[in-house]
């Protein structure tokens, strides 16, 4: 009996001890899930930001390889305004006369273009530290154009335009008095060529004029229709397909609100398409001389007339320094299809031959696309 009273005992104080671990359990329970919820948040915080990084990083390098493949310029011009206030000008300005410029471009080294007639007391140029600027006092009607700048890039002694870094504008000086850009010519030649177009340059100091062509011989209004002939206000008249019925004596005029101003006058010559070294031909006054005459040689090229030719020559007293007279000249001239030609020509001149001066004269023309060189024979007469 005893014995299975001590049996109870046991068993009762083995479950005894089993219930209390379990309250124990159930009490550290919630704090543990407290701990793990803290360090399960920690960890996918973390987890958020390294995702991010990494996301970030990935864009950026998308970023720099589509910009260093596609090398999109960049605008570097910027115009100052009253007050100290800056904007990106526009593709075209339209300004007063006696309204100062000032432009600033971003760089170290900036190169600048503008009117060529510019270079003048009106016009100041300062490289700074991190920019340059352009400075135009006073201006007038004819500094109507283009102005712009780039950064210079230089290796050692050799510098070149980069044309990723750059900016322009075309700048209207208006004055209602003067519409149309002065020339500095009164009467300027353009030459027809069937191979390109022609320009007529009658620019205005405003868009808003509005601007026609008109012949002189016979009067009358040579119409624009915009495919054979058309008008931009920054250069003019552009004839696209040139034609020799078109050569003559032209001017235009520009009317704006009622007042109306006429240009120069222009003449249009139609001219041979001629691409090839000049075509010389040389001559003397006599092939044989007696001591004591006179002889001059010449050389005389026909050609583009827009193209310039240069002379050289060698004879046989050159190398004694024999005393010559050398003289070139040129001349417009129409041939009898209707085509100008530019005739050009230099002579040599000797005067009291003696025998050092009999041998060959050589003349040699050049023009900007080659040269050619031509010879003849001065003999003494016994």
């Amino acid at each position: 009996m005893k014995f299975y009273v001590v049996l109870l005992f046991v068993f009762f104080t083995e479950l005894l001890l089993q219930m209390g671990d379990c309250q124990k359990k159930e009490k550290r329970t919630p704090q543990r899930m407290e701990k793990i919820k803290q360090r399960a948040a920690g960890q996918n915080k973390i987890r958020v930001i390294d995702k991010k990084h990494k996301a970030r990083g990935r864009k950026l390098r998308k970023e720099r390889v589509f910009v260093d493949r596609d090398l999109k310029p960049t605008f570097i011009m910027t115009q100052v305004l009253d007050k100290g206030r800056f904007q990106k000008p526009a593709e075209t300005l339209n300004l007063t006369i006696g309204q100062s410029l000032e432009l600033r471009c971003k760089g170290d080294n900036i190169g600048w273009a503008y009117p060529s007639h510019l270079n003048n007391s009106r016009l100041s140029i300062i490289q700074h530290q991190k920019y340059s600027q352009l400075t135009l006092n006073n201006p007038r009607t004819a500094d109507t154009g283009e102005y712009s700048c780039w950064v210079i890039l230089c290796d050692g002694l050799e510098c070149s335009k980069d044309d990723l870094k750059m900016g322009k504008t075309y700048i209207f000086f208006t004055d209602p008095a003067e519409l149309f850009v002065p020339s500095i010519n009164y009467f300027d030649i353009i030459y027809l060529r069937s191979d390109q177009p022609a320009i007529i340059p009658c620019r205005v100091s405003t868009p808003l004029a509005y601007v026609t062509l008109h012949r002189e011989f016979p009067p009358q209004e040579i119409p624009a229709d915009g495919s054979l002939i058309s008008y931009d206000a920054k250069k003019g008249f552009i004839i696209h397909q040139p034609k020799i019925e078109q050569k003559g004596i032209v001017h235009c005029m520009a009317n704006l609100k009622g007042a109306r101003q006429t240009s120069n006058n222009y003449l249009l010559l139609y001219a041979e398409a001629l691409s090839g070294p000049p075509t010389a031909s040389i001559e003397a006054s006599t092939n044989t001389v007696s001591g004591g005459e006179q002889v001059n040689v010449t050389c005389t090229v026909l050609g583009d007339p827009d193209l310039q030719v240069n002379f050289t020559w060698k004879y046989p007293g050159q190398q004694d320094e024999r005393p010559v007279i050398i003289t070139e000249s040129w001349r417009l001239i129409d041939q009898q299809n209707g085509h100008t030609v530019r005739l050009s020509k230099s002579m040599l001149y000797i005067d009291d031959i003696e025998t050092i001066d009999v041998g060959s004269y050589i003349c040699t023309a050049q023009n900007l696309i080659g040269e050619t060189t031509v010879a003849t024979e001065v003999l003494f007469h016994w």
